[in-house]
């Protein structure tokens, strides 16, 4: 299969390995359930033949549940969970920046990384969103794609968080891809209640893009 021998399975594995197959996992679980949903799950599946412990059986949830619902209601939860919930945004510098002229700045860590990896970022989606993080993490450059995911480890928390309250079927992907990363300290935790309760900051670019399985996220009326 392609994708694997992208992510390097035909070499053997350090844990490094099985963190880029998580983060590819999870990618493709936190895209919007079009019609290559089914195709998306199906390639989860391949990965989790490679993947173990507590990591398999939270992806191995997260699958389970999207195939057990209609697509049309698959795709109007997702909606409802990533749309219309400040709380579980997956773009990881709104927390840090919100919607204010800061942000762009917040981005540029992003965008550099990605192209002192010799790629741009995807043209039609914002560079701090998750799965283009965790797709960038798992095929193109591991080292700096876990130093992005660690650098915004408090987000990834929050996202988590937010969905497991919810009781979203999401939380237990980014859930795993938290255990791809250093167990969070008490800095860590106290930036995440800081945050948590004082809610995001408000005011009154060379290379081919790398390309993604994870499909931009659609504008309105698309």
């Amino acid at each position: 299969m392609k994708l694997l021998r992208r992510l390097g399975l035909d070499h053997h594995g350090e844990s490094t390995l099985e963190h880029r197959l998580v983060w590819q996992a999870a990618a493709l679980l936190l895209a919007y359930p079009d019609e290559q949903h089914d195709k998306r799950l199906a390639t989860v599946d391949e990965l989790l033949a490679h993947v173990t412990g507590s990591a398999a059986e939270q992806l191995g949830s997260t699958v389970a549940d999207l195939r057990s619902v209609e697509p049309m209601h698959a795709a109007i939860r997702y909606v409802d969970t990533f749309d219309m919930r400040r709380r579980s945004t997956m773009y990881l510098t709104y927390w840090t920046a919100g919607d204010t002229r800061n942000r762009g700045s917040h981005m540029l860590e992003f965008t550099h990384t990605y192209r002192e990896s010799g790629v741009n970022p995807p043209e039609r989606e914002a560079p701090d969103y998750l799965p283009v993080v965790l797709e960038f993490a798992a095929t193109v450059d591991p080292t700096a794609g876990r130093r992005l995911l660690i650098g915004h480890r408090v987000p990834i928390d929050l996202l988590r968080d937010a969905l497991a309250q919810s009781g979203s079927p999401y939380a237990h992907a980014v859930a795993a891809v938290c255990e791809t990363l250093p167990v969070r300290t008490e800095q860590d935790a106290r930036r995440a209640q800081q945050l948590a309760a004082a809610g995001p900051p408000t005011e009154s670019v060379g290379l081919q893009p790398f390309t993604l399985t994870v499909p931009p996220r659609r504008a309105q009326g698309e």
